[in-house]
């Protein structure tokens, strides 16, 4: 069975009049799509997951944004996510209004098709991760941003897994969208400098 956690209640509720019924909107619909879906706060924002994450939904002060953990392994067959600006946070653009929302049956198949990548146990692709070494998740919107730019992405190919983990995690946990994308243009900036997270703080 699913699970309704209260502190996501307590998210739609702090959140601003408009987003309250989109997120309320898309919270139907996952449950509806995925009956033993969990809910749970990370990040600062709502994840639902089904054997795994899965997809996850956030409010900003002039929009609402929903992110499917896998989208780059999904088929998008609606082009939903190619007619989504790189700026926007999600995988649906900025959503303002519930008109700016797929329609239910589009994202009911979507919700379906990422319960079937965790049902099957199909893994974001790794960016050279050793074997010998834990695996680590990286967003897919972080390998979108890093794979513009050749010298980012072949710095950030060699790093090692305490290296790629530090940028992730500075990435990943930041608590607002603004402070997100300035993170992760300075990440491409560092990286393609062949620079670490912390090379302030490096010896020389």
């Amino acid at each position: 069975m699913g699970t309704f956690d209260k502190k996501v209640d307590a998210y739609i509720g702090k959140s601003n009049e408009f987003a309250k019924p989109i997120l309320n909107k898309l919270r139907t619909l996952v449950h509806k799509a995925c009956p033993d879906v969990e809910e749970k706060i990370k990040w600062s924002f709502p994840h639902f997951d089904y054997k795994g994450m899965m997809c996850s939904m956030a409010s900003f002060k002039s929009h609402c944004a929903f992110t499917f953990w896998k989208a780059s392994l999904m088929k998008d067959k609606y082009k939903v996510f190619s007619n989504v600006k790189e700026s926007a946070m999600g995988h649906l653009g900025r959503i303002t209004s519930l008109k700016d929302l797929p329609s239910d049956n589009v994202m009911t198949e979507y919700i379906k098709e990422a319960m079937k990548l965790n049902d099957e146990g199909i893994t974001q692709p790794k960016i050279s991760s050793s074997r010998s070494k834990k695996e680590l998740i990286v967003p897919d919107y972080f390998i979108r941003a890093i794979s513009k730019n050749k010298k980012a992405l072949k710095v950030f190919d060699t790093f090692s897994y305490s290296h790629k983990k530090e940028y992730v995690e500075w990435v990943t946990e930041a608590k607002t969208e603004e402070t997100r994308n300035k993170r992760l243009a300075t990440t491409v900036e560092w990286l393609a400098e062949g620079k670490g997270r912390n090379w302030k703080y490096e010896k020389k």
